[in-house]
């Protein structure tokens, strides 16, 4: 068995990032928390995914405080999975996810699901970047400026 490449002491942020959420299982699982999945079957119903594959993505999710076990809310014997407030912070990737497969996955008219404002019914305006005083950034307006290990 190949022995996975951990990220998380690498002093990139999106590096730590990737190593914390793990796979695109692991995506879509927290997408499913946010639409409302809170049980280990309801899970398994949206994704299909086999149900070893399932526990052990759910076991990295809530080792890494993504989510979090609680008894059921309904009283029964069952444990339900939420997200804890780092899960949630997760929020505006899941968005950027979404809005970049949008743009770039579907033909103009192929039919998808939406995201909406709950209030209002109506889809949410396209994520941006702004910088510290209002200003819309893309991509040659920043640079990373990296660690020197050691300096």
């Amino acid at each position: 068995m190949v022995r996975r490449t951990r990220l998380n002491e690498d002093h990139c942020p999106v590096a730590r990032s990737v190593d914390a959420i793990g796979d695109w299982w692991s995506l879509l699982i927290v997408r499913d928390a946010f639409d409302g999945s809170r049980r280990f079957g309801d899970f398994q119903r949206s994704l299909g995914v086999a149900k070893n594959i399932l526990a052990a993505r759910l076991r990295t999710l809530v080792d890494g405080g993504i989510l979090a076990v609680v008894p059921a809310s309904d009283g029964s014997a069952y444990n339900e999975y939420v997200l804890t407030p780092k899960g949630e912070d997760l929020f505006n990737v899941i968005v950027a996810l979404r809005q970049w497969g949008e743009a770039h996955f579907f033909a103009p008219d192929e039919p998808h699901s939406e995201m909406v404002d709950r209030r209002h019914g109506r889809p949410l305006r396209t994520l941006e970047v702004h910088s510290a005083d209002g200003r819309r950034l893309d991509p040659a307006d920043t640079e990373v400026r990296k660690v020197v290990p050691g300096a």
